[in-house]
């Protein structure tokens, strides 16, 4: 089976023991789209990320990447195929700098040097490993963090490298977990902005429970509800879907 875009999921299940965590999930994501997952607590948005990124092993669907059918990566394809994640809770390494954080996201290692000594990788050539991280970096405007120790910094600036750590790759799917999650209003604008600019690089996949964010930034919505889609569409379609506010309010669509 083959699809025009760039990621495609169809009919996606996913079980716990007796559990139906996702069921006939579907999923469409164009190139330079910013697509949002959005939903109550326990609405199986995690899950979807998790099978995306081989945490959690689906009972059934199928994965189209750049219109040809994959089986479903592991942790460690992510990059082959394409794919970066951020976390929730960021997930730095609090003893090394920022520069050293965003290098650890990078593909290939060769050689000695400063990742070889901490982590037992090879690096062919450390200095443009540095200028990609620092690339990398700049895109999310943080160089000036660069040699900064990373339990030194702000909880925005946290989100920042963490970001830069996932771009390192040059990802063509970059997938962000609640990026938005724990900043005030300033740094909430500042993040629709950077999301607006990414994707011009790269097809943005995100989790949010910030409604203003996920209006101001998504092209399309897929909204999940006990582990099934109830709606999707452009922000404004689904904004008005009963079915939706149904979900989030609690009440009765009918």
């Amino acid at each position: 089976m083959t699809s025009s875009f760039l990621l495609a999921v169809k009919k996606l299940s996913v079980d716990f023991g007796g559990l139906h965590a996702l069921n006939d999930v579907y999923l469409e994501l164009n190139a330079q789209e910013v697509v949002g997952i959005i939903g109550p607590n326990g609405a199986g948005k995690t899950t979807l990320f998790n099978v995306l990124c081989g945490l959690v092993k689906p009972s059934a669907g199928e994965l189209i990447l750049n219109g040809k059918s994959h089986k479903w990566p592991r942790t460690d394809q992510l990059v082959d195929f394409g794919i970066a994640r951020t976390l929730q809770g960021v997930g730095l390494f609090a003893d090394l700098t920022v520069l050293e954080n965003v290098m650890v996201g990078a593909k290939k290692f060769s050689h000695s040097g400063f990742i070889s000594a901490a982590f037992g990788w090879n690096v062919s050539d450390e200095r443009k490993l540095q200028e990609r991280a620092m690339l990398a970096l700049e895109r999310v405007y943080a160089t000036g963090l660069a040699h900064r120790r990373a339990d030194t910094l702000s909880y925005p600036d946290t989100k920042r490298v963490a970001i830069a750590r996932a771009l390192v790759s040059e990802p063509k799917i970059l997938m962000l977990d609640e990026p938005a999650g724990g900043l005030g209003a300033e740094d909430i604008a500042w993040m629709n902005s950077l999301i607006h600019n990414l994707k011009l690089q790269c097809s943005v996949l995100l989790v949010e429970h910030h409604m203003d964010v996920v209006m101001s930034v998504c092209d399309r919505l897929y909204v999940l509800n006990f582990g099934e889609i109830i709606s999707s569409g452009v922000a404004e379609t689904v904004r008005r879907d009963p079915a939706v506010i149904a979900a989030y309010l609690g009440v009765s669509a009918t």
